[in-house]
């Protein structure tokens, strides 16, 4: 099977592991085009060349780099022709520029294609991403979707073909070890990873923390537009020198400073137009043998399942019971993090996500 997969992801160097597990399949020819960079609330995300074993990494240049809907490849045919692809595996939602121009280059070429969708939520999207979305559900061939409420959503939207939930990305266990030299004595040290944003719940867990005795500290790691208030709400809430911000992390640097923390918090809280949609952060703790908390938010429960501790959304106080509940039973810490390690190795490595997604690309030939 010639595979040609289009990701702006995947310029994220830890994203490639799973490139390498999937052109480990002795019946798949890869590649993937991504762009030299992508620009979000982070900044620029230059490309990182990390695992690129097996398959065939290819840069083409992005026209409106940075926009999430209107973004596309004005020179993809070439890759096009390059491969001779049997499947397209468009990384993108159908609503997309980028998904539609692929699509169509992809039946000009003769191949099936199959789109990938996080969206969790039945939103209505005015033209021309209305008219976009309808085309691609109407002739993809196969669609990826990252969680449970994904898929119901495009099945209301009325598109009728195979639907396989897989996340988009996983682990490598090796990455994310569990296995490390233990950190001299600390403050019990509680963290969030994630964008200073509403959505995120960092407020909340602030709130929580603020609630708690004896020697701990907090430690938020991210960006947004948030910052300010939260740094001021931190100060408000008494906790002074325990609470540190920290910019974001490349993604083969943030394990060493999972090895340094005892439980890592998702807090998310639903939007009316925005709930969470996986969590990966608790994943990569979860791998790292580091004990999770998370709300009661979109896919959060289903990431962690019995694995970590799952609180209420917006619930500050029950979110700080749960954490006095971890700072003060090391065994209980104990068991959450062989659980969560035992569920990420189970459930969500690069190689198991690679798997799943090569058994969608047979299917697709079969069809």
């Amino acid at each position: 099977m010639r595979i040609l997969m289009i990701s702006k992801a995947c310029v994220v160097g830890a994203y490639q592991r799973k490139l390498e597990e999937i052109a480990a399949h002795p019946d798949v020819e890869l590649t993937v085009v991504v762009p030299p960079e992508w620009r979000d609330e982070r900044g620029i995300l230059p490309l990182e060349r990390a695992y690129t074993k097996g398959y065939r990494l290819v840069v083409e240049p992005m026209a409106f780099n940075g926009s999430f809907h209107l973004h596309f490849y004005p020179k993809l045919s070439r890759r096009f022709a390059e491969a001779r692809p049997d499947i397209v595996h468009v990384d993108e939602e159908p609503y997309n520029l980028a998904t539609w121009h692929a699509l169509k280059l992809a039946q000009r070429h003769h191949a099936q294609a199959l789109f990938f969708s996080w969206q969790n939520l039945n939103r209505n999207y005015p033209f021309p991403f209305s008219a976009i979305e309808g085309y691609v559900l109407r002739h993809a061939d196969y669609a990826i979707c990252g969680n449970q409420d994904s898929q119901a959503v495009w099945r209301a939207k009325g598109y009728g073909g195979p639907i396989a939930v897989i996340p988009q990305f996983g682990i490598d266990p090796d990455l994310f070890d569990h296995s490390h030299t233990p950190t001299p004595p600390h403050p019990f040290t509680i963290a969030f990873a994630g964008r200073f944003v509403p959505e995120k719940g960092a407020h909340i867990l602030i709130r929580a923390t603020s609630k708690l005795n004896g020697n701990f500290r907090l430690t938020l790691i991210g960006n947004g537009p948030r910052r300010f208030h939260l740094n001021q709400l931190a100060t408000d809430s008494g906790l002074g020198d325990r609470v540190q911000f920290l910019p974001w992390m490349n993604s083969t640097g943030f394990p060493k400073f999972l090895h340094t923390i005892d439980v890592l918090v998702l807090p998310s809280v639903s939007q009316k137009n925005w709930k969470e949609q996986f969590g990966r952060v608790l994943v990569e703790a979860m791998a790292c043998g580091v004990p999770v908390v998370g709300s009661t938010c979109g896919e959060i429960p289903n990431v962690i399942g019995d694995a970590g501790l799952i609180v209420p959304e917006g619930d500050a106080p029950a979110l700080a019971e749960a954490l006095r509940r971890l700072q003060c039973d090391g065994a209980l810490r104990a068991e959450l993090s062989r659980k969560g390690r035992e569920r990420a190795l189970a459930h969500f490595t690069h190689k198991r996500i690679a798997e799943e997604t090569v058994n969608v690309y047979r299917e697709v030939m079969k069809g």
